[in-house]
C-alpha cells in the first residue's frame, strides 16, 4: 500500500524531497494505527490473570522495576504500572494483589542431577556426616546391617567438607568393616579396603593398564594406600542396594521437582542424562507432572570406541526430544576431562603439591586428564556439528586449558558463537583463559555452593595466590563471559540438606560475599559481584546457556510466565538476609506450582 501511495505522489509531479516527506508520514501513521490497533486488540483479548502493587524486577537490559504484569496463556502479555495492567482485566480475570511483595523471573540452575538424585536414598536414609567418626560409625552400621561379603558403598561425601579434611585410610575402613568390601568413592575418585582390593584381584604388584588415565596411590613403601584415582572400574563392586520400580522413581522425582519449586526454581539443567533418565523426565512430561522446565546433556563415554562415540552423539542429535520444546529439551552431550578439586585429582598447570588431605605423595603430580587433546576436538567439532551443544567437566585451570585448545580448532572449520560451547565447572581459571572464552563466545556453567563448603580446605591447601581465578564472578562478568549459576545437586532431596544444596539464595548469597563456611573473612573478595549480577547469574544468563534468553530468564511480554514471589526485597535487604528468602509462590507457565503455608 506505501509503493502504490508512493507512485501515485510520483504522477502528481511532486518533488523527490516531497516524496519522501509524505512517504515517512504515511508510513510514521501506519505504525501509528497498527500500534492504536494492536493495542486494543490487547485490551480486548482476555487475561487469565493479573499481578498488581508488586516490585516486579524484571531482569530485562536495564533492570527495569514494574509493578504489575498480566498473563494470558502460558505467556506473559504485559508488564507496567498498576493503571496499565488494570485496563487490562475483565470481569473473570484472576487478579493477584502482591501487597508489595517482590516478584522475580524463575530461577534456572545450570546443573543438576534431578533424576538420579532423587533416588539417593530410596535404600535407606543416609545420614549427614562432619567428621571421619561420623563417616565410619556408617559404614560400620551398614556392614552390620548386611550379610557377610556383602558391599558397602558410599558416595559423595566429601574430604573437603570432613573436619579432618582427609580420607578414611584402609585401615580404618578395615576396622569398622573386617568382614564386608567398602568403597568410599566421592567424585571420580575413591578409597577402599582390604577386602574390597582382594575381591578385585589388586595387590602391592598391581599395576593400571598402559593406556589408562588413572591413578593408584602409594605409601612411602610402594604398598597400596586404598586410595584409586580416576580408575573405579577396576573395584569390581556389586551393588546390595534395593532399586526402585518406575512408579517409585516417578514419584520420587515429582517430589524432588516440587521441592525445586519451593525455592524458586523453574528450569534445570541435568548435565549428565542417561537414557534411562531422558525416559523418566518423558512419562512425567506425558503424565503433566513436570513441574520444571528441563534442558538435557547426554553423558556420552569418551573413553569408547570412536564409532561407539559418533554412534551416542547421534543418537542425541536424531533423538525425537532433539526438537525444540520448552518443557523437555535434549540439546548438550557431557564429557568427563578430567578429575574433580573435591578429591584432588582435578587437572591443574602447576603441581598440586604434597597433601594429607588429599593423599598426594608426589611433588609432581597435577591431577588426571581423561581425554587426550585429539579426542577431545574430535568429540567437540562432532557434537557442535550436529547441532548439540558441547560441554565438558573441566575443574582444573590445565582442562579448561585443555577444553579451550579443543574449541579453538573447532572454530577454524565451524562459526564457533552461535553454538555456545560450555564448561562445566571451571572452578580455576586464569586472565588468558576468560578473554580466549569471550573472543569464542564460550559460556561456563560455575556452582557458588562449593565456594561456600569447600572455601577453607582450598585455601588451606592452595594459598589465596593460586586462587586469584577461583571461581571469578567479576572478571567474568567484566569481560563479557556469560557464566550461569548451578549447584551439580547429586544426592539427596532438601535444599540445604542435600550433598551440593540447591537453594539457589545460598547461591546467591556466596557470589555477593564470597565467604566460606567455618570462616569470616572473604576468599579474594575482589571477585564479589552486585545483586544484580548474581540474579542474572540465576536468570538471563542461564537462559542464554540453554539457547533460550528469548523465551524464559526475564519477565517481559510475550516470554513464559516463569515468575515467583518472595517475602523480602532481594535487592535492598540486609546481606545477610540474602540466604535466607523465602518463596511464597512460584508460577510456572502462569500456573501456580508451589505455595508457601505459613
Amino acid at each position: 500500500m506505501r509503493n502504490q501511495l508512493l507512485a501515485a505522489l510520483e504522477n502528481i509531479k511532486l518533488s523527490t524531497r516531497d516524496v519522501r516527506n509524505v512517504g515517512c508520514f504515511i508510513t510514521g501513521f501506519a505504525i501509528y494505527l497498527l500500534v492504536t490497533m494492536t493495542g486494543r486488540l490487547v485490551r480486548a483479548q482476555e487475561v487469565d490473570r493479573i499481578f498488581v502493587n508488586g516490585k516486579v524486577v524484571t531482569v530485562d537490559d536495564e533492570f527495569s522495576i514494574a509493578e504489575a504484569v498480566a498473563v494470558r496463556g502460558d505467556r506473559i502479555a504485559a508488564v507496567g504500572s498498576n493503571e496499565e495492567i488494570r485496563r487490562l482485566a475483565k470481569p473473570a480475570t484472576d487478579v493477584i494483589d502482591l501487597d508489595g511483595a517482590m516478584m522475580l523471573p524463575g530461577l534456572i540452575d545450570s546443573h543438576v542431577h534431578a533424576a538420579d538424585a532423587a533416588t539417593y536414598e530410596f535404600d535407606h536414609v543416609v545420614p549427614d556426616v562432619a567428621t571421619i567418626g561420623d563417616v565410619l560409625k556408617y559404614i560400620g552400621d551398614r556392614a552390620k546391617a548386611l550379610p557377610e561379603g556383602e558391599w558397602v558403598s558410599v558416595n559423595q561425601m566429601f574430604i573437603t567438607r570432613l573436619a579432618e579434611r582427609r580420607f578414611p585410610t584402609r585401615e580404618e575402613l578395615d576396622q569398622v568393616s573386617p568382614r564386608n568390601p567398602v568403597v568410599f568413592q566421592t567424585g571420580p575418585d575413591l578409597v577402599a579396603n582390604s577386602l574390597a582390593l582382594e575381591l578385585s584381584g589388586i595387590d602391592d604388584n598391581y599395576q593400571l593398564p598402559s593406556d589408562s588415565t588413572g591413578r593408584i596411590e602409594r605409601d612411602e613403601q610402594g604398598e597400596i594406600s586404598g586410595v584409586i584415582r580416576g580408575a573405579s572400574s577396576i573395584i569390581k563392586y556389586k551393588g546390595s542396594l534395593k532399586s526402585p520400580t518406575l512408579t517409585e522413581q516417578q514419584e520420587l522425582l515429582r517430589k524432588l521437582l516440587h521441592d525445586y519449586n519451593s525455592v524458586g526454581i523453574t528450569s534445570v539443567s541435568d548435565r549428565n542424562t542417561s537414557q534411562s533418565g531422558m525416559e523418566l523426565y518423558q512419562s512425567l512430561l506425558e503424565q503433566e507432572a513436570l513441574t520444571v522446565r528441563v534442558f538435557m546433556y547426554y553423558g556420552v563415554d569418551s573413553n569408547a570406541e570412536p564409532a561407539t562415540i559418533r554412534q551416542q552423539i547421534e543418537t542425541a542429535a536424531q533423538h525425537p526430544l532433539h526438537a525444540y520444546n520448552n518443557r523437555l529439551w535434549l540439546r548438550g552431550i557431557k564429557v568427563f576431562l578430567d578429575g574433580g578439586m573435591l578429591t584432588g585429582s582435578a587437572f591443574m598447570r602447576e603441581p598440586w603439591g604434597v597433601s594429607q588431605t588429599y593423599s598426594i605423595n608426589d611433588p609432581d603430580y597435577r591431577g588426571t586428564l581423561k581425554i587426550a587433546p585429539e579426542r577431545l576436538y574430535q568429540i567437540a567439532k562432532m557434537a557442535l556439528s550436529h547441532e548439540l551443544q558441547m560441554t565438558a567437566h573441566a575443574v582444573g585451570d590445565g582442562a579448561v586449558h585443555n577444553l579451550i585448545d579443543a574449541y579453538e580448532r573447532v572454530a577454524e572449520t565451524i562459526d564457533l558463537a552461535p553454538t555456545r560451547p560450555c564448561i562445566t565447572h571451571c572452578n580455576f581459571m586464569s586472565a588468558e583463559s576468560i578473554t580466549r572464552m569471550k573472543n569464542l563466545g564460550i559460556v561456563a556453567d560455575l556452582q557458588p555452593s562449593w565456594l561456600y563448603l569447600d572455601g577453607v580446605t582450598l585455601a588451606k591447601h592452595f594459598g589465596l595466590e593460586r586462587l586469584e581465578y577461583f571461581q571469578p564472578y567479576r572478571s567474568l562478568f567484566d569481560a563479557g563471559v556469560i557464566v550461569g549459576g548451578g549447584t551439580d545437586h547429586m544426592q539427596k532431596i532438601g535444599s540445604l540438606r542435600s550433598i551440593n544444596p540447591y537453594n539457589p539464595f545460598l547461591g546467591i548469597w556466596v557470589t555477593l560475599t564470597r565467604i566460606p563456611r567455618g570462616t569470616e573473612e572473604a576468599l579474594r573478595p575482589e571477585q564479589r559481584i552486585s545483586r544484580q549480577q548474581a540474579l542474572r547469574l540465576y536468570t538471563i544468563n542461564n537462559a542464554y546457556l540453554s539457547f533460550e534468553e528469548l523465551e524464559k530468564g526475564s519477565i517481559e511480554k510475550g516470554k513464559l510466565a516463569d515468575m515467583i514471589v518472595i517475602d523480602r526485597d532481594l535487592l535492598e535487604c540486609p546481606l545477610e538476609d540474602v540466604r535466607s528468602v523465602k518463596v511464597l509462590q512460584t508460577y510456572l507457565g502462569g500456573e501456580k506450582v508451589y505455595d508457601f503455608v505459613h
